[in-house]
């Protein structure tokens, strides 16, 4: 099987060639990571990706961005050969989902915790750190339990910016290694920063309690490094996660049937 992952988020789309050569890693190198405002720029791109090889590999979407999602597939369509399709439309997530409103997860949510759940075969934590953060928990059979949705480092510094007088506009950073922020823009990165790493403590303390047992913490999204990188709540950090997920959701429909011994 090979195919192009594309997981589109409201800030940013990344995509990657993946093989079963590679066991689910990039075949073609790193994933890239392109504004998900740049349609054409993110169409050739992805177009020349999937051309790549011996012979054109089928796209296959994910998307929290509805609108982008459209933009893009149609702005593919006289680009490719091959197939292009859509989580969730083409490709059912093959996770079950313990939500009051399972259709309304995340596709990027559930997809995160098929990837980590595939991996470790253990309760997990997942914690997605891009324009939102969210926290989720996965139990021990693999199923999605749901979790938390909060603001993203960068809006939440956007939201003190614009909210107040006297704050100023504060790129995202870590902050300086002082127990208190000495100035106001390091003021705003230590709550911010610091504030992520204690709510997402308190969650997982709280769905650890609820289960009885702690389970395996993995980060991913854009900000995960900067935020968790040498946390020791945080086991792993894989950047690529939600695109292992639309492999994994391709794997599984491609399984054989175990009735019928058939693709």
């Amino acid at each position: 099987m090979n195919i192009v992952a594309v997981n589109i988020g409201n800030t940013n789309t990344r995509f990657a060639a993946f093989s079963d050569e590679g066991k689910g890693a990039a075949s073609g190198g790193p994933s890239r990571a392109i504004s998900t405002s740049a349609t054409a720029e993110l169409a050739r791109a992805i177009a020349d990706l999937a051309a790549a090889g011996e012979s054109p590999a089928p796209i296959v979407i994910a998307s929290v961005n509805e609108p982008a999602a459209r933009a893009l597939t149609e702005a593919l369509a006289p680009l490719v050969t091959g197939e292009v399709y859509r989580v969730g439309v083409d490709l059912p997530i093959p996770m079950e989902c313990a939500t009051d409103e399972p259709a309304k997860t995340g596709q990027d949510r559930l997809l995160g915790a098929l990837a980590a759940y595939e991996a470790a075969k253990q309760a997990c934590v997942v914690i997605d750190a891009g324009t939102a953060i969210t926290i989720d928990f996965v139990d021990g059979a693999g199923v999605f339990q749901g979790g938390a949705i909060a603001p993203g480092a960068r809006m939440m510094l956007r939201a003190l910016h614009r909210g107040t007088a006297a704050l100023p506009e504060v790129e995202l950073a870590l902050p300086d290694d002082q127990t208190f922020g000495k100035n106001t823009q390091q003021a705003m990165l230590q709550g911010v920063v610091f504030g992520i790493r204690g709510m997402v403590r308190g969650l997982v303390e709280r769905y650890a309690e609820a289960y009885q047992a702690y389970p395996l913490v993995i980060a991913t999204g854009g900000d995960a490094e900067l935020l968790f990188g040498g946390d020791d709540l945080v086991e792993r950090i894989v950047p690529d996660l939600i695109l292992q997920g639309i492999v994994a959701a391709c794997r599984r429909a491609l399984e054989p049937s175990a009735d019928t011994g058939e693709e």
